[in-house]
């Protein structure tokens, strides 16, 4: 049956049938994109939000560098979704500790869980346990205002050298931040802690240290040009680097974004100059992996270098090169590591996990459970986003993942009659259990008093925005009155 057909149908049967309650764990863009496709399919669709931080719209918020407000344009979507008459948010919601997902399911005919990733892979190298090593999630959050990472104090000032492990967007985005002129920052909605701890940073050498070379480097043309445009910033990449392979060649055949990227770079190469001491550089350090962190003798307990072992390219088919070790080792100082090796998510009790993948199982976004042996779909159980297929994508991957996942939740209704077969509460029972259990929750007003707030507060720094980056501070916000 095609998509249209579905969607035609559970429309049109809707208008005789009991509301379908549903319940969507995460507000990002996976949790706002699946709400925005529900409402639009099933006119009998009664939808809540629910979200463990008082704000909504997870990485959008968080995760968005501050420099780049064009991408935060998203949330004007979003807050539609979340006025409609048939939509509800409620944050300051911890799945797991103000609510099961046992009571959740309970509580609603669909569940879909899209509360992406909240944590971090690690490398499992010694010394990763050093001061001065930090996850580039904790760094970002820490300069959006996330409120867990707002008392975070990254080590700016021991030494002039940090070092970012990973050659993605997100360590693009660390490298570009800890960069770029704080004067450029200053006009943006980046937190006041960190604007401040960033303008008295001494650090002037940042290394992006990748395994393989630059062809296979994973980020985008757009965010390298951006930080090949920044002022006054020397680009370092060795000259036998840029060399390629035939098999180098072939992935640049296949892939035009590959061989932009790898233009990009030469041409950066190219236009190297010797600059002033207190110039700000950026290495590209190719086929390089980590080996163990070094410990300062000085400040014991403190990271003060990687040690990285030199990696060759080997095939193993369909144009792949993955990188080995040759057994040859050299250092680099500094005194912070970032780690933007991949985010990972967090299980909840009650829900299958692969911890190997870091994903929920799935089949087209219906949880599959395996009970000795046997796998079986989890009834009115689905997933969206990062918990759904990984921490991979753009904002703009989870409106096709959430498409996804409702056409699952379409055609289960409509094979198996999910609306009708039992009386749910939904948004009432939820109500009910957050009261009895003395949960104070932030509803939609609540946000916009705390975006107000902000705005108001940023008007006088000329900021788009000051955030509220404590707990505390965000729920006063959001109780105070209009």
């Amino acid at each position: 049956m095609s998509m249209f057909l579905a969607r035609r149908l559970v429309t049109r049967c809707f208008s005789s049938r009991p509301p379908l309650h549903v319940c969507i764990v995460g507000s990002g863009p996976a949790g706002f994109y699946t709400a925005d496709k529900l409402l639009k399919t099933h006119e009998g669709a009664r939808i809540d939000i629910i979200d463990r931080l008082p704000t909504p719209f997870g990485l959008v918020r968080s995760g968005v560098a501050p420099d780049h407000p064009e991408t935060k344009i998203t949330i004007n979507q979003f807050s539609r979704v979340a006025q409609h008459n048939r939509c509800a948010f409620y944050g300051n919601v911890k799945l797991g500790s103000d609510l099961s997902l046992s009571e959740l399911r309970d509580l609603y005919h669909v569940v879909v869980l899209a509360y992406g990733a909240e944590s971090d892979k690690d490398l499992g190298i010694p010394g990763e346990s050093l001061g001065g090593i930090y996850s580039a999630r904790e760094f970002v959050w820490w300069y959006n205002g996330h409120p867990e990472y707002s008392s975070l104090k990254p080590d700016l000032k021991s030494s002039d050298t940090a070092v970012v492990l990973g050659q993605g967007n997100v360590a693009l985005d660390v490298a570009r931040i800890l960069l770029r002129p704080t004067t450029e920052l200053a006009s943006t909605d980046i937190a006041t802690h960190a604007l401040s701890a960033l303008e008295e940073s001494s650090i002037r050498k940042v290394y992006l240290v990748g395994r393989r070379g630059p062809v296979q480097a994973a980020l985008t043309a757009k965010e390298l040009r951006e930080i090949l445009g920044i002022k006054n910033l020397h680009i370092r990449i060795k000259e036998t680097d840029l060399s390629v392979t035939p098999a180098d060649e072939e992935e640049m055949k296949n892939s035009r974004a590959r061989k932009r990227i790898y233009e990009l770079l030469s041409k950066a190469a190219a236009g190297t100059s010797k600059g002033d001491c207190d110039q700000r550089e950026l290495h590209f350090i190719f086929f390089r992996q980590p080996e163990r962190f070094l410990e300062s003798d000085e400040s014991k307990g403190h990271v003060s270098g990687v040690n990285l072992e030199k990696t060759i390219l080997e095939s193993v088919g369909s144009g792949k090169q993955i990188a080995v070790g040759t057994g040859e080792f050299e250092d680099i100082n500094c005194g912070m590591v970032l780690k933007a090796i991949g985010y990972k998510s967090v299980p909840v009790d009650g829900l299958p996990f692969d911890h190997k993948k870091g994903i929920v199982p799935n089949v087209r976004g219906r949880v599959v459970s395996d009970t000795e042996g046997i796998s079986q779909t989890e009834p009115g159980l689905y997933v969206c986003g990062w918990l759904k297929r990984g921490p991979v994508g753009i904002i703009a991957t989870n409106l096709y993942c959430a498409e996804e996942t409702v056409g699952s939740i379409s055609q289960d209704i409509e094979e198996e009659g999910v609306v009708g077969k039992s009386e749910r509460e939904g948004r009432k029972g939820l109500l009910q259990l957050l009261e009895n259990k003395k949960v104070e929750n932030v509803d939609f007003s609540g946000w916009e008093k705390i975006d107000a707030k902000e705005k108001q507060m940023g008007v006088e720094k000329n900021k788009p925005s000051e955030k509220l980056v404590t707990w505390e501070d965000l729920l006063a916000a959001a109780s105070a009155d209009s």
